[in-house]
Order: C-alpha cells, then structure tokens, then sequence
C-alpha cells in the first residue's frame, strides 16, 4: 500500500515531518495514528503509537530504548512471550534481564544496576491477578533514573491510567479488551510525545506497523469499551464470589477479595475497579483440569486470549506460560490446576450457573 504524492517537494515534506501525510504502509498509515490517538486520550497521553500487536509493541520499546550491555527489569508474572524475550532473545543481542517477583518492591530494588534503563510490568500480572504498587515503583524508578513500562492490557484505562501514577510509558495489547472481539491484531504505546516518536522511527524500521483494517476494528471496539468493561466487571465479581464458596475450588485470586494477597494495593491503585479478570485452582490435578474444560465447553470456550464479548477459560501452564519450566512455573506461583477466567458480557446468572454446573459435575 503506497500513498501518492504532489511532487518531490512534497515528499520530502511528509519524510521531515514538516507536512501531515503518508508514504508507504510500513511507515505508518491513517487508520493507526487515528486510533493511537484515541487510546492516548484514554490514558490522558500526550501521543500514541501502533504496532502490528501486543507482543509488537513491546519488541519495539525493548529493542527502541535498549542497546548492547543495557539492563533492564521484568516482573516475573509477564506474559509468557514477554519473559521469553527477556530470558532468551534479547540476551542474544546483549542486552540483559533481570526477571524479579512481581509484587516484591525489595525485589526491583535490589535488582537495579548503574546499567539498568527500564523496567517492565504489568498492572495486574498475568496470571496470578496481583496488583502492582505502580506510585512505589514509580519513586524507585525515578531514583534510579529508568524508564517505568506498563502494560495496562486487563485493566484498561477504565481500570486504571499508569501515568497518573507516575509510569513513562503505557502499553497495550488491543487485540484484547479494548477491541473487545477477538478479530484484530493491533499493539498501543502511549506516552510523552518526543518517546512516541521514537517508537514509531522504530516501528517503521522493524515493520512492525499494524494494518489498516486492525485499526479500523481496534476504532470500532473502541466504541463499547465501557459498556463491555462495566458488564464484565460485574460479572467477575459474581463469578469469583461464587467460586469461592464451590467445595471443588482450593483457592480464587479477584483483587476485589479482602484475602486476595494485593487487595490493599488494588483498592489505591484500582480505584475500586478490580476488574474484568479472576484465576482459580482447583482441586485435584492435570486431570481434574480436564474434565472440568470438558464439562464446561458448551457454555465457555477454552481460548488462549482474553478481553472477547464472551467469557473465556485459559489454562496458563498449556498456552501463555506454556515455556516455563517446572521450577520457574513454581517459582512463579503457576500450578497445574490454575485456570484464568476473562469474563465477557453474558447475562450474570447464566454465567455463573455455567460454572456451578461443571464443577459439580465433577467426580
């Protein structure tokens, strides 16, 4: 996809910067900086960026604010591609990691170094459902002089806004909550304008931009974020109280529950919104995991993905988490029976109903 120009004049113009326009697909397109910008003004952002998904936009931030001998900081409780970068592919490029307990301030404090440039989390880990102290984070950051990323992907704006706690750079994968459908691949940076436009530099340079119909879907969900978000809030919180009152389940991780290990910390940082996801284990093992998915099809589909208008089941060790090994799963808190729940818009009865009947039918 090309896009026609003037003359050379004009050309050159749109490559300066000094006239709005395009050139060619790879270096951006109408559709991404429209709905960038959208998601920008959600999260109170003076820009945003696009990329061709999730996992995009994070390569692009890692691989734009990084060189060769730079460190930097994950929480333990990322998605799984993203530990994978920190563990495997980028140290190819000598580029260095230090994976750390989500939760634990001790923990990222002790891992800063002279070298460390940046730091990345999510504001509810993925997938444990802890909430993160985002302003303590934000202070120790500030003091050692790095960048604070954060994937908002769960709680969305509506959930949370990471910059008003003092994070540099906010991150999304759209192709979750905020499209709401499943049926695009898109990724969002927003930010301080002068880092945005370094990520979009890199964003063309890499071919990371997204299509133009992604963004046109991403724009479209867009619309009935908060309709979609409020229902399947309401949803959670049903679901989770629920479960954990059902004989068959061992323990249930919803930041609204007095016993959730960072109620405290979401009541502050989540503004009273906990959100649209929950985790539980149950008891048994591998197998009981099995029937219970079994038991439940007809009602609530097993899918590697979350943020879709129906409610989804995930099995964190078989697909996000899939490359951890035994000891880094245990390390992580992961068992063989967590199972992560991505509520939809259901009617909440209906809902809950589907799951009190799996798990009673189990033997």
């Amino acid at each position: 996809m090309v896009y026609v120009a003037d003359d050379t004049a004009h050309l050159d113009r749109v490559y300066e910067g000094l006239e709005a326009g395009y050139t060619y697909a790879r270096e951006g397109n109408p559709n991404a900086a429209i709905v960038a910008a959208r998601v920008a003004h959600l999260e109170g952002a003076e820009a945003g960026c696009a990329a061709c998904s999730g996992m995009g936009i994070i390569a692009a931030v890692l691989l734009t604010f990084l060189d060769r001998q730079a460190h930097w900081i994950a929480s333990d409780q990322l998605y799984g591609r993203s530990l994978r970068l920190a563990r495997q592919e980028l140290p190819r490029l000598g580029i260095d990691c230090t994976v750390v307990d989500a939760g634990e301030l001790a923990a990222y404090e002790q891992a800063f170094r002279p070298q460390t440039r940046l730091v990345l989390v999510e504001v509810v880990s993925n997938p444990l459902i802890q909430v993160l102290d985002l302003p303590a984070l934000a202070e120790l950051c500030r003091r050692h002089g790095a960048m604070l990323v954060v994937d908002n992907t769960f709680p969305t704006p509506i959930g949370c806004r990471p910059l008003q706690h003092g994070a540099t750079l906010v991150l999304h994968s759209a192709t979750k909550m905020l499209s709401g459908h499943s049926d695009c691949m898109v990724g969002i940076a927003c930010g301080p304008a002068e880092l945005i436009a370094r990520l979009n530099d890199a964003i063309a340079t890499w071919g990371f931009n997204p299509s133009p119909f992604d963004c046109w879907l991403l724009e479209r969900g867009l619309e009935t974020l908060r309709l979609r978000y409020e229902q399947a809030e309401r949803n959670a919180k049903a679901l989770a109280h629920t479960l954990a009152s059902h004989p068959r389940i061992s323990r249930v991780l919803y930041p609204d529950h007095p016993e959730h290990p960072t109620h405290a910390v979401a009541r502050r940082v989540l503004a009273d919104r906990p959100g649209t996801m929950l985790a539980f284990e149950l008891k048994g093992d591998r197998d009981t995991v099995e029937q219970f998915l079994r038991a439940i099809s007809s009602d609530v589909p097993f899918a590697p993905t979350l943020g879709d208008v129906c409610t989804l089941l995930t099995h964190p060790l078989s697909s996000s988490h899939r490359r951890l090994s035994p000891d880094e799963a245990r390390a992580a808190g992961i068992s063989e029976t967590l199972l992560r729940v991505s509520c939809g818009v259901e009617e909440t009865g209906r809902l809950v109903d589907a799951f009190r009947r799996a798990l009673d039918r189990l033997p």
